[in-house]
């Protein structure tokens, strides 16, 4: 007869997920890079494929894990709060890149860019149009998703409900008024230093805010099917995390890249 120690901490199944998950995004970079070069997506789309069916399975797995299973204890959990804030740690210093990239570029232009900021034959976004509508969009997601969790703590399960409903409504709208922002800017990521800088860090910004709106989704999902209680929802708690990450990051390009870089 084995004999079974009990740890304080969690040692994961053995799990396809990490090995799929890794062949997807390299079939997808692979792809994206083919899409480029030679306009053929669909090597790019069976690497998304590959990367959305590994997501979907790989969070089964750990909603059975948590919920079911009873394998989140408080230990695991304490674990689990370390490593999301370790990550959220690491996104910003990957967005202190792009603003350094900006200052850099816009507090000492060179003469190549005309010796001003914006450069010459740039015409910048008016900060007061969509940028600012995006702004209070993000912002009253911050609250509707602190309204969520509140509800939450205190059982309550409709206004939770309605909560989770009004940020994905918000983000998804936000989604949308970047995308036609970005169909009538009047530069391209190809215009100098300040359309570089501009979509990159704009643009990265939008994919995050497109994981955050799918990780309350999947949140909004879970309370469907009675997953959290009022002390048993990290998961929502990391996906809130993550949403206002995003909402202060935002600030910081509106503050700098629409307002003070114009």
């Amino acid at each position: 007869m084995m004999n079974k120690t009990n740890h304080p901490y969690h040692l994961v199944e053995q799990s396809p997920w990490p090995l799929t998950g890794a062949l997807g995004s390299m079939i997808m970079m692979i792809g994206i890079i083919k899409w480029f070069h030679q306009f053929n997506n669909n090597l790019m789309l069976l690497g998304m494929s590959i990367m959305l069916l590994t997501m979907i399975q790989w969070w089964r797995d750990i909603t059975r894990e948590s919920t079911y299973q009873g394998m989140h204890t408080n230990f695991v959990i304490k674990g689990l709060r370390w490593g999301m804030i370790l990550f959220i740690i690491s996104e910003v210093f990957f967005f202190i890149s792009f603003f350094w990239a900006f200052f850099h570029s816009s507090l000492s232009p060179t003469i190549e860019i005309g010796s001003t900021w914006p450069p010459m034959g740039i015409i910048p976004f008016n900060p007061i149009q969509i940028p600012l509508l995006n702004t209070t969009i993000l912002l009253s997601s911050g609250v509707t998703v602190t309204w969520a969790h509140h509800s939450l703590l205190e059982n309550n399960f409709n206004q939770a409900l309605q909560g989770l409903f009004f940020t994905i409504m918000l983000g998804i709208y936000f989604t949308i008024l970047q995308g036609y922002e970005y169909i009538e800017a009047p530069f391209t990521i190809t215009d100098s230093i300040y359309g570089s800088t501009f979509f990159m860090a704009t643009g990265f910004h939008g994919i995050h805010v497109i994981i955050g709106t799918t990780f309350l989704l999947i949140c909004l999902l879970r309370h469907l099917f009675l997953h959290f209680s009022s002390f048993h929802h990290f998961g929502f708690e990391a996906a809130a995390w993550y949403w206002h990450f995003v909402d202060v990051v935002w600030l910081f390009l509106y503050i700098s890249i629409y307002w003070w870089g114009n």
